[in-house]
């Protein structure tokens, strides 16, 4: 059964730290432990990357969510002075271009319900 990064990373770490507390200067299948650690030190390595990079995209993404909440302020704003100006408005084509729909092309909202026909 395949192992995850975390699993490997968690036994990696204990038999790093058992070897060097409990016995430091033996050998075990050919190896020292420094040269295991030394093994071992591409995956930590690649680690600390990850953790690097992980949190360097939680800082992008906070950046860009508060940058996107200082648009939406000043984008609220814009429309507002469209509406208001005189030569444009809620009719005009700069209105229908920045995404609304224009005062002329809205739908009243006014349904009518129909009886249900008769059953044969």
């Amino acid at each position: 059964m395949p192992t995850s990064p975390k699993d490997n990373e968690a036994k990696m770490e204990r038999m790093l730290n058992a070897w060097d507390t409990l016995a430091p200067a033996k050998t075990f299948g050919g190896m020292t432990h420094t040269q295991f650690a030394a093994i071992a030190a591409p995956a930590r390595a690649a680690r600390e990357r990850i953790n690097d990079l992980e949190t360097q995209l939680r800082q992008a993404i906070t950046e860009r969510d508060a940058a996107d909440e200082a648009f939406a302020a000043k984008a609220q704003q814009v429309v507002a002075g469209v509406l208001a100006d005189p030569t444009e408005g809620p009719d005009s084509a700069l209105y229908e271009a920045l995404g609304y729909i224009r005062k002329s092309a809205r739908k009243s909202g006014l349904t009518r319900k129909r009886d249900a026909p008769p059953a044969k």
